[in-house]
């Protein structure tokens, strides 16, 4: 449909005469209309966002995807810390109780929370934006693979020796030294008063007084680690590694017969009594070594092997 045409009088052509607006005009016409709605959508926008209070449809759809965002970084830091606590548990088990069993020494917090050394793994998430949140979450996972990996490895450790569980069960100290019916308990382990130089003193060990000679017995596998002679102190000493972490001392001797780096069985004669070093007496000083520290020999053999039982487990030489 044509626009309506507009006609003014020309006085001059005396006739009426189709009416162009100027050019001028008509662009200022319309730059006085687009201020106008520019400022009307200014109004409108103001008075929705900032009176009604509503959200733009982009804004509306940026904080949705914030929140989602947000979302998934609070449920990731939750799962962050139960696996952080169940790791935890698995170090505490693995520490006291599956390590100790097999005689293995626990793993430091040191090493078990070691962290990455050389470059920086995180420049190219430093240079971003607002990278906080995800830089935090990065390192936190890059914490839990690296405790999982160092877990992982220790059971490992674990599993390789519970392989050799009959191997260490003939080794671990499990029958007395000597024929406990042909000695007597005489000194237990603890403080007691210093038969010698008197004054209380750790005893570190159990003293079996007996005849002189009388066959002294390795109480598990192992292998001779010293063959020390003294006029002081142990006197005739024998240490034996069991491995597992077990040793065992047996002190004052009168004769060794074994030598630093010999194979000795459950059974085998490695040494007779005798009465030399710091001793007023006749007797055998046994301490059994756990770990590098002392512990009660009594707890690791059973006082009720004795006789014929014994003697079914040892070979005199």
């Amino acid at each position: 449909m044509s626009r309506k045409k507009r006609y003014e009088f020309n006085a001059r052509t005396l006739a009426y005469e189709e009416y162009r607006s100027p050019f001028r005009r008509r662009l200022s016409k319309g730059l006085f209309l687009f201020g106008l709605s520019l400022i009307a959508s200014i109004g409108y926008y103001c008075f929705y966002t900032q009176v009604l209070g509503y959200d733009t449809p982009k804004t509306a759809y940026l904080k949705q995807k914030h929140a989602s965002v947000t979302s998934r970084f609070n449920l990731l830091e939750r799962q962050f810390q139960q696996n952080d606590i169940a790791l935890r548990e698995l170090q505490m088990r693995d520490n006291n109780i599956y390590r100790p069993v097999f005689g293995m020494d626990e793993l430091s917090e040191d090493v078990r929370n070691a962290g990455f050394g050389g470059v920086n793994r995180y420049a190219h998430l430093e240079a971003v934006s607002n990278s906080t949140a995800l830089l935090d979450a990065v390192k936190k996972m890059d914490v839990i693979y690296k405790k999982a990996f160092v877990q992982s490895r220790s059971y490992d450790e674990v599993s390789l020796l519970a392989k050799r569980t009959g191997e260490m069960a003939q080794c671990v100290p499990a029958i007395p030294p000597v024929a406990l019916e042909k000695v007597r308990l005489s000194s237990l382990f603890g403080y007691r008063t210093d038969p010698v130089y008197g004054g209380r003193r750790m005893h570190q060990g159990i003293d079996l007084s007996g005849d002189k000679g009388e066959p002294i017995y390795a109480p598990g596998d192992g292998t001779v680690v010293t063959v020390r002679r003294n006029f002081f102190g142990y006197g005739r000493e024998i240490v034996v590694d069991h491995g597992f972490g077990y040793k065992t001392r047996y002190a004052h001797l009168q004769t060794m017969l074994v030598k630093v780096g010999d194979k000795v069985t459950r059974g085998e004669q490695i040494a007779t009594m005798g009465n030399t070093g710091k001793s007023k007496g006749v007797h055998l000083h046994y301490e059994v070594i756990y770990r590098e520290r002392r512990v009660n020999p009594l707890n690791y053999y059973n006082e009720d092997v004795r006789g014929e039982e014994y003697k079914e487990m040892v070979r005199p030489k």
